[in-house]
């Protein structure tokens, strides 16, 4: 403070505020402008994208469906996983149906030693019913068939909200779908292994399944998805 009672600091601010330009009033069209208002050429440039991720999507899913169909419906990969066949497969069925009759997942385990305990080298079996017979096939292979749709499709968006570093890079795109694949392969399949569940073998190829397809539809989709 100076003697004459003036704060040293008031008056830098004043200062500061005198040495200021004049500011030019800003216009409320380009206030709304900042704030994301709407442009024709921004709502084209919208269209455009959902289109080439639409197409890229429904490209993707077709290179989906070819592959599903060579794998399982021609080398039967996911029947020799899921669908083994039983030894005297009647009998069974008959006690099944008899003792389940409730969906869901069901456990059965061998019988308690003297301690208490589960004995070892004794297998665990798991029985998985869904509540409905064969006749609920065509139904489901259309809930089937609009999933392979639409996967795709949204991880195409997916992509489509990248960087252009990814967009303009055809490996680096692969690689993203590679990525969910991987994903997939993690934390469904190979952690879907262990007691009462599929063997380590099977788990593993039920990964790479995941991860093989999910890089050919980014193979596909990287081909058709380029930067605006």
């Amino acid at each position: 403070m100076y003697a004459d009672g003036t704060d040293a600091h008031r008056l830098t601010h004043m200062a500061g505020h005198a040495i200021q330009p004049d500011r030019k009033p800003v216009s409320e069209q380009a206030i709304a402008e900042n704030r994301g208002a709407w442009r024709p050429e921004t709502a084209r440039k919208g269209s455009r994208t959902m289109k080439r991720v639409v197409v890229a999507g429904v490209m993707g899913s077709v290179a989906l469906i070819v592959w599903t169909f060579v794998v399982n419906g021609i080398l039967g990969f996911q029947a020799r996983i899921d669908m083994k066949q039983i030894p005297a497969e009647r009998e069974v069925y008959e006690t099944l149906k008899a003792h389940i009759v409730e969906p869901g997942r069901y456990v059965c385990n061998p019988g308690l030693t003297a301690e208490r305990r589960f004995p070892e080298g004794e297998p665990v079996f798991s029985v998985l019913y869904g509540g409905v017979g064969h006749e609920a096939a065509g139904g489901l292979m259309l809930v089937g068939l609009g999933v392979f749709l639409l996967a795709p499709i949204v991880a195409a968006w997916m992509l489509s909200q990248a960087s252009t570093r990814v967009l303009s890079s055809y490996p680096r795109k692969v690689l993203f779908f590679a990525g969910i694949g991987l994903l997939f392969a993690l934390f469904t399949d190979l952690t879907s292994f262990g007691i009462g569940d599929y063997p380590v073998g099977d788990a593993i190829l039920l990964a790479s399944n995941h991860l093989i397809v999910w890089t050919l539809i980014g193979l596909v989709v990287a081909w058709r998805m380029q930067p605006e």
